[in-house]
């Protein structure tokens, strides 16, 4: 590995939200904390918590496709997740939660590996047909700002998407 090994991963048994992301970028390889970073406020303006809320281990689990900062590429901008974490980890994590009743798959990473076939083609379609992966998954595009084109570009996304994932946040964090 290109870095001192840092897992981050935050979650309980309780917790009944699970949130899959990509892999720690710098600021959380530094932090050990996940999502500290602009991607961090917009993904939870998009779940309508709080900072207190989100890193509640007991109600949002966050476990990411790779639990260690994978490196950097030539261009500075961070290396996909270790092919090897997810398939040994994923399943295990997941079966320490026994009460998660959504996972919110965040980015084509998380989106590949856990709904395999029934993935779209592209994660637009895939996000755009949210509900019907539910009520277990909802796919979300990742937070970053490298998205931003692509949220001017589909409007829909914070019209339909961002409502009912708010209304599913509200009723399970109750």
């Amino acid at each position: 590995m290109p870095h001192e090994p840092r897992p981050v991963i935050r979650a309980a048994p309780t917790a009944r939200i699970m949130i899959i992301g990509q892999a720690p970028g710098t600021r959380v390889h530094a932090s050990g904390k996940p999502f500290t970073d602009p991607s961090g406020d917009r993904l939870r303006d998009w779940l309508g918590v709080d900072e207190d809320t989100f890193y509640d281990t007991s109600r949002i689990a966050i476990v990411p496709m790779g639990f260690c900062f994978p490196g950097l590429d030539a261009k500075g901008g961070d290396l996909p997740p270790r092919k090897e974490c997810a398939p040994l980890w994923q399943a295990r994590v997941r079966a320490a939660l026994p009460d998660v009743r959504l996972t919110l798959l965040v980015g084509q990473y998380a989106q590949r590996f856990h709904l395999g076939s029934r993935m779209q083609q592209t994660l637009t379609e895939t996000v755009r047909r949210g509900d019907a992966y539910g009520p277990e998954f909802l796919p979300l595009p990742h937070p970053s700002w490298r998205n931003n084109v692509w949220l001017k570009k589909n409007p829909w996304f914070e019209e339909k998407i961002l409502p009912m994932l708010r209304c599913r946040m509200k009723e399970l964090l109750r």
